[in-house]
């Protein structure tokens, strides 16, 4: 399967996912970090890809929507941002709100 499926893939199929260096339990830079504490401070499930145990997501992400740098957050299928929009989305209590629609509109479906 392409790299591009795959990473559409993940976007598709999953109503949160964060693509970051490392893991939530275990982030391998701060900007992965901090943006996966503002995630798991929303308090529902998401789901989360290590760009650092796939080459070719690390090197191919970045063209997939444009968006040059890590972590990536995704939402209903839509780009969010990276650690700065995540973060201040958060502070705005907007973070939380997107994540409970997602996580809702999952299980209904």
């Amino acid at each position: 399967m392409d790299v591009m499926e795959r990473i559409k893939g993940q976007v598709d199929s999953n109503p949160v996912v964060i693509f970051m260096k490392g893991t939530p339990q275990i982030p391998q830079c701060g900007f992965s970090m901090r943006t996966a504490q503002a995630l798991q401070s929303c308090g529902e499930d998401f789901a989360y890809v290590n760009v650092l145990a796939d080459p070719e997501i690390f090197e191919n992400l970045p063209r997939f929507a444009d968006w040059p740098t890590f972590p990536q957050v995704y939402i209903n299928g839509e780009l969010v941002g990276g650690c700065d929009i995540t973060l201040e989305l958060y502070q705005k209590g907007e973070l939380q709100q997107m994540v409970k629609d997602a996580a809702g509109k999952a299980q209904a479906s």
